[in-house]
């Protein structure tokens, strides 16, 4: 069983290397857009439009990965070893599923699916290229994202950080060679810059299934399929299912967004997706303290430590909402040299400038909104944050953005306020549905009878 002494300041040491590997995960993707915005501004379009469908596909994975992070850590907390075995087994194997049909789906609808958003024409060509490329790649990203987040369960942060860091120093490496022709070898543009993505990707997988092997103890056995382990196969669909409908109905409601943004021409596709690489950076660290809370939270769930679950979750939030409006102030306040970076065009400047203002908003909507819905889940309480995703996000984002940024005339501004309101009202509602206490009813795992016991006042 792993040892798990509940506190802030652990669950912040948990968060370090979270947040260090995200934001290296982020750099992965983001990076490819900055060095190609060197090769081409139409390039920088076209890499944003197809990261907006390969979202999907990661969240599609993502998810799968959050229940397996969940489940594990509570039977870990259970000490049950037999489960841990099924649910690392298990989790392989419908990661593997969904990662084949996924890329068959792309490889088919690759150059259409940017015909149904509606990007310029002179982008479509590079666009389809780029994710013909990445989406043939799929099973490799998913079976990556599966055994890092076994390995994050296992307390193993600090080696996902480090493989992240590879993969990243890898990508980069791998830009600079076949974006623009160095080293004797073509050059690729926009092809290039997928390429490398998908390479290193691929050495990541092999880094993080090795050290799934050596430090866990687990095999990818079919003894574990021996009778078929019906009930942890239900228990991770019954988290990952709803979490991924929920997380598909953002990712659609975000392209039909894009898919109004795109009305609007090049330079406003090119800020809105520099902004968004500034939001992404702006929470990343809520979403790093969030999912290390998850992970405290499997360990307190499965040891019978309720009483500690409200107090870690308040303390999550706290700092949540602190970390993400100190960002994006950091943004603000430095906007016009970072945005230098992409580009010179004073039109971008200026938009970006009312985007990064309208984020302030946005932002501490979706501090409490990440952290509040992730602890629900991780409590059992799945189908609440989906059903007020899916109803918001839409009802919200969407027609307001429509509203605000087609009809009244606002532009990118008015969507960009839009999918704040969105953030704050599912925001307020989780909070509320927490607070009311339902989730102690949809505990998945039970602890041992000895285990269920008062604990001590909270160790700050």
């Amino acid at each position: 069983m792993i040892a798990y002494q509940d506190s802030t300041k652990q669950v912040f040491k948990m968060s370090v290397p979270i947040f260090v590997e995200l934001l290296l995960q982020l750099l992965v993707g983001n990076v490819d857009q900055f060095m190609v915005s060197h090769y081409s501004q139409n390039s920088v379009a076209a890499i944003g439009n197809a990261n907006q469908v390969m979202n999907i596909v990661i969240i599609v994975l993502n998810v799968m990965s959050v229940a397996t992070t969940i489940l594990l850590s509570q039977y870990l907390g259970a000490d049950n070893r037999r489960k841990i075995g099924e649910v690392c087994n298990i989790s392989v194997l419908i990661i593997a599923v969904a990662s084949l049909v996924t890329t068959a789906a792309i490889v088919i609808l690759h150059r259409q699916i940017f015909v149904w958003m509606q990007i310029p024409e002179e982008i479509i060509g590079e666009a389809s290229s780029y994710l013909l490329i990445v989406g043939s790649c799929i099973l490799i990203q998913g079976l990556y994202m599966t055994f890092a987040a076994i390995l994050r369960s296992f307390a193993m942060l600090g080696h996902v950080m480090m493989v992240s860091l590879i993969m990243n120093l890898l990508n980069i490496v791998g830009n600079a060679i076949l974006i623009n022709g160095l080293l004797g070898a073509p050059r690729l543009g926009i092809v290039g810059a997928a390429i490398s993505t998908d390479i290193s990707k691929f050495i990541g997988l092999v880094i993080v299934f090795f050290l799934f092997l050596k430090k866990t103890g687990i095999g990818i056995s079919p003894v574990y399929f021996r009778p078929f382990p019906k009930d942890t196969a239900k228990k991770l669909l019954f988290i990952g299912l709803p979490s991924c409908g929920e997380e598909l109905s953002y990712n659609l409601s975000q392209i039909v967004i894009l898919g109004l943004i795109n009305i609007f021409g090049t330079t406003v596709i090119a800020t809105k997706v520099y902004c968004s690489m500034l939001a992404n950076v702006a929470y990343v660290y809520t979403t790093a303290i969030a999912q290390a809370t998850q992970i405290a939270l499997g360990y307190l769930i499965g040891a019978g430590q309720l009483d500690r679950v409200s107090y870690r979750v308040k303390r999550t939030l706290g700092i949540s909402i602190l970390a993400s409006l100190s960002l994006i102030l950091v943004i603000f306040l430095g906007s016009d040299w970072i945005f230098s970076l992409f580009t010179d065009d004073p039109a971008v400047h200026a938009l970006g400038r009312e985007i990064i203002l309208v984020e302030f908003l946005l932002e501490l909507g979706r501090a409490v909104n990440i952290v509040m819905s992730r602890c629900l889940v991780a409590a059992g309480d799945v189908k609440v944050p989906v059903a007020v995703g899916v109803v918001f996000m839409w009802s919200v984002a969407v027609a307001l953005g429509y509203l605000f940024g087609i009809v009244l005339g606002y532009g990118l501004v008015g969507i960009w306020i839009a999918m704040a309101l969105d953030e704050c009202v599912r925001a307020v509602v989780f909070l509320i549905r927490f607070r009311t206490g339902k989730w102690r009813e949809k505990l998945m795992v039970n602890a041992p009878a000895d285990q269920l016991k008062p604990v001590e006042e909270p160790v700050l």
